[in-house]
């Protein structure tokens, strides 16, 4: 990884074979039971490193010929985008509100337990066209709720779910499981094992 300047506000350039994993665990910080990756990818977001993510994401997936890339706001926007703008299809994504409201959409409750609250993610019925494959992207797959979410929201509106993306997934949580017994697939680029003693440890680290 090479630095576009000295100055601090400089944003890193990464060659095209940037290694997300070892970028993950060197930058990301422990707070609590969270992995706080957002000086790079989910406040702070990084063009190169997420063109990297997009690119190996439309690669995992462009066999399977996706009409629309679905994700939830905010943080999932960047990954979903460089995700769509590479298999060169639309980018949708679904809007989040606290309670109900008076809008013709597809909808679900979700309740978030890092956050401690329940909101509701919302797609208008007009984005999402019937027989369309839609792949679901988002930076993190955890207790996998948005992201069941959206998969029922994605086959309610007559769509197919040909698969979920994800830039981080905490193996140690029951998301892949969720996901998985819905008979969905799954691509993951870093797969989190624990984040004990403060630091990131891998599936595959020895």
């Amino acid at each position: 990884m090479g630095l576009g300047g000295s100055h601090g506000g400089m944003v890193p350039r990464y060659d095209d074979a940037v290694d997300l994993a070892t970028t993950v665990v060197s930058r990301a910080r422990i707070d609590g039971e969270l992995i706080r990756v957002d000086d790079f990818i989910n406040h702070r977001v990084e063009p190169e490193l997420m063109r990297t993510v997009g690119k190996s994401l439309a690669e995992a997936y462009a066999a399977e010929r996706p009409d629309a890339v679905l994700t939830a706001e905010a943080s999932g926007i960047p990954p979903a985008l460089m995700c769509a703008a590479e298999l060169d299809v639309p980018m949708i994504y679904a809007k989040k509100y606290l309670g109900t409201g008076d809008r013709y959409s597809y909808g679900r409750e979700v309740v978030s337990p890092t956050k401690g609250l329940e909101y509701r993610v919302e797609v208008l019925r007009r984005a999402l066209t019937p027989g369309d494959r839609v792949l679901i992207v988002d930076d993190f797959l955890s207790g996998g709720r948005t992201a069941e979410a959206l998969g029922e929201i994605t086959e309610e509106a007559g769509c197919e779910v040909i698969g979920f993306g994800f830039i981080i997934e905490k193996a140690y949580m029951e998301g892949r499981d969720r996901i998985e017994k819905r008979g969905w697939n799954i691509c993951s680029l870093v797969r989190v094992a624990s984040i004990a003693d403060g630091h990131v440890r891998l599936t595959d680290d020895p």
